[in-house]
């Protein structure tokens, strides 16, 4: 035993605070966070951080909202896990709430998923199976997933790269980018291509046997892209002439993340399925949930199923979640605050020639960065990051990191004050960039 903790760096010394970079197989910060409240965390030296990705983009009530706190406790007296082949009242309340508040065609609820990468991998599965075909049509900078399988649809060649096999049928095609369009045209004459070509990719790219298209309303990873007004009601007709299941991952968007309960509400598109994960408990237990038309059921249980699917004590979270997100003051607060800072961040742009494109929907925003020749900047979009960290504002760089737009997705808790801060702040960062 003393031979082998010898081999260990680090081994046997955790208890005296020892780097826990010696056991972790990925790098990590020197930031050790201890608490959380709100859209606040404090770290071990009791530093302040304004949490501008709520998280990983999942706490939409903010860090320890009391009311997530008090039903996980009391659950934790009864219950804190039953299989998804057993009811329980958490996981009943939920269904019932989902079908109550989401778009009214969506009947049906699949809660055997833990996660946003396995509920879109069974949504996918679903249109499969339904409909006997097999392709899959995914955005230009669309993120399925990290899966195997996610990672083979997403829409960006670099999570794709580093492994051998990934799983046929995914067609990939322009996104609604409108400020780099594929197609060079503008919204006043572009006539919508980026749907109407989309038969190009089919009769040309596809095996020809097409099951679903899944699309976010508004791109997480892929940078924040919001499509022009009519692009996704178009695509919704698209899809219903060639009998293709128009799929929305609402695993970001979802739960007030655009003021209002769901994109697809915002955008005035039904979709045929829809997933919901990240913020779906509200302050970080995992659960996800995948909505379906009546006519889409079918697909046996035994076909799409996780360990820890239905989890009792996140169920009990959700239920709480749902009952906050869904009150017209709560959700009217989302737009008032997402809108101060939006406001606050377009008047940035005026004044700063790196920034070329502010945009976003309630508290979804995304900032991107261009060189003086306009085209993509990540090295800007990482030096404004760390700048923002530098002033305790806690933001995210697209693309995993390697993209350059800024995510702003704070907690939907935050208020116009807070808002106002959070862009005081951004002025700051800025000027740390200029030559």
């Amino acid at each position: 035993m003393g031979d082998r903790a010898a081999r260990q760096p680090g081994r046997g010394l955790m208890g005296g605070g020892a780097d826990a970079q010696a056991f972790a197989y990925y790098e990590l910060g020197d930031v050790r966070l201890v608490r959380g409240e709100g859209v606040r965390v404090w770290d071990t030296e009791g530093r302040e951080y304004l949490d501008c990705v709520a998280g990983t983009f999942n706490l939409v009530l903010g860090h320890n909202h009391p009311a997530v706190l008090a039903a996980v406790r009391g659950q934790l007296e009864d219950l804190v896990f039953a299989s998804s082949s057993f009811r329980t009242e958490p996981t009943d309340r939920v269904m019932e709430l989902l079908v109550e508040l989401s778009p009214p065609g969506l009947t049906r609820v699949n809660l055997r998923s833990s996660g946003g990468s396995t509920a879109n991998e069974g949504a996918i599965k679903i249109a499969q199976w339904v409909t006997g075909r097999r392709d899959v049509i995914v955005p230009f900078r669309g993120h399925v997933g990290q899966s195997v399988a996610a990672t083979s649809y997403n829409g960006t060649s670099r999570m794709r790269a580093p492994f051998p096999y990934q799983l046929p049928g995914a067609v990939h095609v322009p996104d609604p980018y409108c400020f780099r369009c594929f197609y060079r045209q503008t919204p006043d004459r572009c006539g919508m291509w980026c749907v109407d070509r989309i038969e190009d990719f089919l009769t040309y790219a596809s095996s020809g046997s097409v099951a679903a298209m899944i699309i976010e309303p508004i791109s997480g990873v892929g940078g924040n892209v919001v499509p022009p007004p009519g692009y996704l009601r178009r695509l919704r007709e698209f899809c219903d002439e060639r009998g293709i299941i128009l799929i929305f991952d609402e695993n970001q968007t979802g739960l007030g993340r655009t003021g209002r309960l769901f994109a697809a509400e915002h955008f005035g598109v039904e979709p045929h399925i829809m997933t919901v994960s990240k913020g779906l408990t509200g302050s970080g237990l995992p659960l996800a949930a995948i909505l379906t038309e009546e006519r889409l059921v079918g697909m046996p249980r035994s076909m799409h199923g996780f360990t820890y699917g239905s989890h009792t004590l996140s169920a009990a979270a959700a239920v709480v979640t749902l009952q906050e997100v869904r009150r017209p003051e709560f959700l009217a607060g989302v737009r008032a605050s997402g809108g101060v800072l939006l406001e606050r961040l377009r008047a940035l742009q005026a004044d700063f020639p790196c920034v070329g494109d502010v945009r976003g929907v309630g508290l979804m925003l995304g900032v991107e960065l261009v060189e003086p020749d306009g085209s993509r900047s990540p090295r800007l979009a990482t030096a404004l990051n760390k700048a923002l960290y530098d002033r305790a504002v806690i933001t995210r760089v697209s693309e995993h990191g390697l993209g350059n737009v800024i995510e702003l997705r704070p907690p939907l808790v935050l208020s116009v004050e807070d808002a106002g801060l959070i862009a005081d702040r951004f002025g700051e960062a800025l000027e740390t960039l200029r030559p």
